[in-house]
């Protein structure tokens, strides 16, 4: 039955006016109270544990790194396509080996690429490729040119390469054998994004790697970071589709896999040098436990400048990475013979990223 039948008009008003009279005196000061209570509340709930991480980066990036913990000469550089499609010259060459003189650079990854979805590589992309080679090597007697190949791996809502298409996969190995009769020493491949635990990309990898031994020449891999936090790689997924990180397991899964692993340990969001610095720390560290000894273990410095939330320039700078670097190295396997840096990239790097460089690194 309806509550209100058999009220009279008069009582209905009544009651309505009663429904909307102001609260009682303080009741509205205790709602407003309670809410902002509850907001601080919140906040602390997100800011606490916020802090605390960015407290303990802050504190990893403390410490003097040990003596001799520069360049082993095993250095790298990545490339821009200028260098194979016909825009770079010979005084451009002889610049880079000035450039490059007296540093512990010994791999240049060159961009050849992008492949096709379909794991194809047409020539026209670097036919300027067999001219860049010679020139190096006689330029910079003893520095490896690898081919820098990459492509954009498909999800749900884009398109890109399906790592799990056995056809495109052979396709990749054909391409890295097209690109290695060109004359370079190596293949470097960069696909992202790569979801960690991936078995066709350690498939691929093997299939990569009996081609590059059968002509003595190298097989490197740029490398997402290493989860700061255990399974956050898990967690991460669940919100995005983009796997911001690699567990330490199936960072070593591919690290036995190939004869170079570069880290791109930049992009990290962090606000504050320090911070980025103890982070840079950390991913060495992690990489370094399980990076096979015959294995190079490169950690990318970030040659560029940008500023928004994934990359703040003023908190990722070369020397705070140079100095995490070393300090990882230090507290880890500061005698490890088969470690780098590897620096991304050279038409981005300023004056300031090649001095940081080589007065931090190179010593």
């Amino acid at each position: 039955m309806d509550r209100t039948e058999g009220t009279t008009p008069a009582e209905a008003a009544a009651e309505d006016a009663a429904q909307d009279a102001p609260a009682p005196k303080g009741e509205g000061k205790r709602r407003r109270r309670w809410i902002r209570r509850t907001a601080l509340a919140v906040a602390l709930v997100l800011l606490v544990p916020l802090l605390a991480v960015l407290t303990a980066l802050r504190i990893n990036y403390t410490g003097d790194p040990a003596d001799g913990t520069r360049t082993r000469d095993r250095d790298a550089l990545w490339l821009g396509h200028a260098w194979v499609d016909g825009r770079k010259k010979d005084a451009d060459v002889t610049a880079l080996a000035r450039r490059l003189k007296d540093t512990g650079i010994r791999d240049l990854y060159v961009h050849s690429g992008p492949l096709e979805h379909d794991g194809t590589l047409p020539k026209s992309v670097y036919p300027r490729a067999r001219w860049f080679i010679d020139a190096v090597h006689e330029k910079l007697p003893g520095v490896r040119v690898q081919a820098f190949l990459g492509d954009v791996l498909a999800s749900e809502d884009s398109e890109g390469m399906l790592l799990n298409d056995a056809d495109t996969r052979a396709a990749v190995v054909r391409s890295a054998r097209q690109v290695l009769d060109t004359g370079y020493e190596g293949i470097h491949l960069d696909l992202e994004p790569m979801p960690s635990g991936d078995r066709d990309f350690l498939t691929l990898l093997d299939s990569l790697r009996r081609e590059t031994r059968s002509r003595d020449a190298q097989l490197s891999v740029a490398a997402h970071q290493i989860d700061p936090l255990p399974a956050l790689h898990t967690v991460f997924g669940l919100f995005t589709e983009h796997p911001k990180w690699w567990s330490q397991k199936f960072f070593g899964q591919v690290a036995r896999r190939v004869d170079q692993i570069a880290l791109m340990s930049y992009d990290t969001a962090q606000p504050l040098e320090g911070t980025y610095g103890g982070f840079v720390a950390q991913q060495t560290s992690l990489a370094l436990e399980v990076t096979p000894p015959s294995t190079d273990l490169l950690m990318g410095l970030p040659f560029y400048y940008e500023s928004n939330f994934t990359h703040w320039g003023h908190a990722e700078t070369v020397p705070a990475a140079v100095r995490g670097v070393r300090l990882g190295l230090s507290r880890t396997d500061a005698d490890r013979a088969r470690f780098g840096v590897a620096l991304y990239i050279d038409f981005a790097a300023t004056e300031a990223d090649w001095r940081a460089y080589k007065e931090d690194w190179v010593g």
